[in-house]
Protein backbone atom coordinates (compact mmCIF):
# COMPACT_ATOMS: atom_id res chain seq x y z
CA UNK A 1 0.00 0.00 0.00
CA UNK A 2 2.84 2.41 0.81
CA UNK A 3 4.46 1.72 -2.56
CA UNK A 4 1.19 2.51 -4.33
CA UNK A 5 0.81 5.75 -2.39
CA UNK A 6 4.43 6.71 -3.11
CA UNK A 7 3.99 6.10 -6.83
CA UNK A 8 0.81 8.16 -6.90
CA UNK A 9 2.53 11.00 -5.05
CA UNK A 10 5.48 10.89 -7.43
CA UNK A 11 3.15 10.96 -10.45
CA UNK A 12 1.26 13.94 -9.04
CA UNK A 13 4.45 15.91 -8.35
CA UNK A 14 5.81 15.07 -11.81
CA UNK A 15 2.56 16.23 -13.44
CA UNK A 16 2.69 19.51 -11.56
CA UNK A 17 6.30 20.11 -12.55
CA UNK A 18 5.51 19.46 -16.20
CA UNK A 19 2.47 21.75 -16.09
CA UNK A 20 4.57 24.66 -14.81
CA UNK A 21 6.92 24.48 -17.78
CA UNK A 22 6.59 27.65 -19.87
CA UNK A 23 5.68 27.22 -23.55
CA UNK A 24 8.51 27.30 -26.07
CA UNK A 25 9.22 30.61 -27.77
CA UNK A 26 8.88 30.87 -31.53
CA UNK A 27 12.68 31.02 -31.83
CA UNK A 28 13.07 27.83 -29.78
CA UNK A 29 10.43 26.09 -31.91
CA UNK A 30 12.19 27.25 -35.06
CA UNK A 31 15.47 25.75 -33.81
CA UNK A 32 13.84 22.44 -32.86
CA UNK A 33 12.14 22.16 -36.25
CA UNK A 34 15.36 22.98 -38.16
CA UNK A 35 17.28 20.32 -36.24
CA UNK A 36 14.54 17.73 -36.74
CA UNK A 37 14.18 18.33 -40.47
CA UNK A 38 17.90 18.65 -41.20
CA UNK A 39 18.57 15.39 -39.37
CA UNK A 40 15.97 13.37 -41.25
CA UNK A 41 17.40 11.18 -44.02
CA UNK A 42 14.28 11.49 -46.19
CA UNK A 43 13.59 15.21 -45.83
CA UNK A 44 17.17 16.50 -45.80
CA UNK A 45 15.63 19.77 -44.68
CA UNK A 46 18.67 21.98 -44.29
CA UNK A 47 17.58 24.19 -47.19
CA UNK A 48 13.93 24.54 -46.16
CA UNK A 49 12.59 27.83 -44.88
CA UNK A 50 10.87 27.81 -41.50
CA UNK A 51 8.87 30.69 -40.09
CA UNK A 52 7.13 30.50 -36.71
CA UNK A 53 4.62 33.02 -35.39
CA UNK A 54 2.69 32.25 -32.19
CA UNK A 55 3.24 28.52 -32.71
CA UNK A 56 1.99 28.57 -36.31
CA UNK A 57 4.70 27.20 -38.61
CA UNK A 58 5.10 28.03 -42.29
CA UNK A 59 7.37 25.73 -44.28
CA UNK A 60 8.83 26.94 -47.59
CA UNK A 61 11.41 25.85 -50.11
CA UNK A 62 11.76 23.03 -52.62
CA UNK A 63 12.07 19.27 -52.34
CA UNK A 64 12.32 16.58 -54.99
CA UNK A 65 9.35 14.40 -53.98
CA UNK A 66 5.87 14.62 -52.51
CA UNK A 67 7.03 12.15 -49.85
CA UNK A 68 9.66 14.63 -48.63
CA UNK A 69 7.10 17.43 -48.51
CA UNK A 70 4.61 15.35 -46.53
CA UNK A 71 7.22 14.02 -44.12
CA UNK A 72 8.51 17.53 -43.40
CA UNK A 73 5.00 18.54 -42.39
CA UNK A 74 4.45 15.38 -40.35
CA UNK A 75 7.72 15.80 -38.43
CA UNK A 76 6.93 19.46 -37.77
CA UNK A 77 3.44 18.69 -36.43
CA UNK A 78 4.91 16.22 -33.91
CA UNK A 79 6.99 18.88 -32.17
CA UNK A 80 5.45 20.07 -28.93
CA UNK A 81 4.28 23.67 -29.07
CA UNK A 82 3.43 23.64 -32.79
CA UNK A 83 -0.19 24.73 -33.16
CA UNK A 84 -0.54 24.32 -36.92
CA UNK A 85 1.54 23.96 -40.08
CA UNK A 86 1.15 25.84 -43.37
CA UNK A 87 3.08 23.66 -45.82
CA UNK A 88 4.12 25.81 -48.77
CA UNK A 89 6.99 23.54 -49.82
CA UNK A 90 7.13 23.07 -53.60
CA UNK A 91 7.87 19.73 -55.22
CA UNK A 92 10.41 20.19 -58.00
CA UNK A 93 11.88 16.95 -59.35
CA UNK A 94 15.39 17.21 -60.78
Amino acid sequence: MNLKRSLLSFGFVFALAAADKPPLTDDALNDKIKIKLAGDSDVKGGALGIDVKAGVVTLTGKVETEKQKNKAEKLTRKIGGVKSVDNRIQVSPR
